[in-house]
């Protein structure tokens, strides 16, 4: 069997409108305090392939316009919805108080791992991707409702944020098509 690739114009891919319009997957991305542009851009673009419903970069996590995050985003900032928050916890607790959902994604006691993770029907979740060093911050872990692994093998156990925020929203994106 051959495999002939796609022409950009037979991917029926949606305009920027289109995107921002479509019905999204109740998915939000709290970035908290990351410091690679790349990752950031990274994450847009990500959460632009599976209609997340939002991003929120917190800290010192960098916003949009900046050339090395549209360098990853490749224009997935103008389709995928946006906002600064100083504090992390802050968001997340605000979160909270609107019924969304939140799991840290991060190596705890007790942690789900992702293969276990089911998502309820009709709920709207946000997951906290921490910082490439340290992680998410434990003050936001224990405000989380709970804590989700990735199951690793190797020597390293670590992801780059961008990779598990691909496979995080994959994942729950797969999950939740489901429903």
């Amino acid at each position: 069997m051959k495999h002939r690739k796609l022409k950009n114009i037979e991917l029926g891919r949606k305009s920027v409108e289109e995107a921002k319009a479509a019905h999204k997957t109740p998915l939000i991305l709290i970035l908290d305090n990351i410091r690679s542009l790349n990752n950031i851009g990274s994450v847009f673009r990500t959460s632009d392939a599976f209609l997340l419903e939002k991003i929120y970069l917190c800290g010192i996590t960098a916003q949009p316009p900046h050339k090395d995050i549209q360098k990853t985003a490749l224009g997935a900032t103008e389709s995928v919805a946006w906002e600064y928050t100083e504090q992390t916890l802050d968001i997340v607790l605000q979160l909270k108080n609107e019924d969304v959902l939140i799991w840290s994604v991060e190596q705890a006691e007790q942690a789900l791992l992702l293969n276990d993770f089911k998502p309820e029907l009709n709920k709207k979740y946000a997951f906290v991707l921490g910082n490439e060093i340290k992680g998410v911050s434990q003050e936001v872990i224990d405000a989380s409702h709970g804590v989700i692994e990735i199951p690793q093998e190797g020597a390293k156990h670590s992801l780059n944020i961008a990779v598990t925020a691909g496979v995080v929203a994959w994942d729950f994106f797969q999950k939740t098509k489901k429903l």
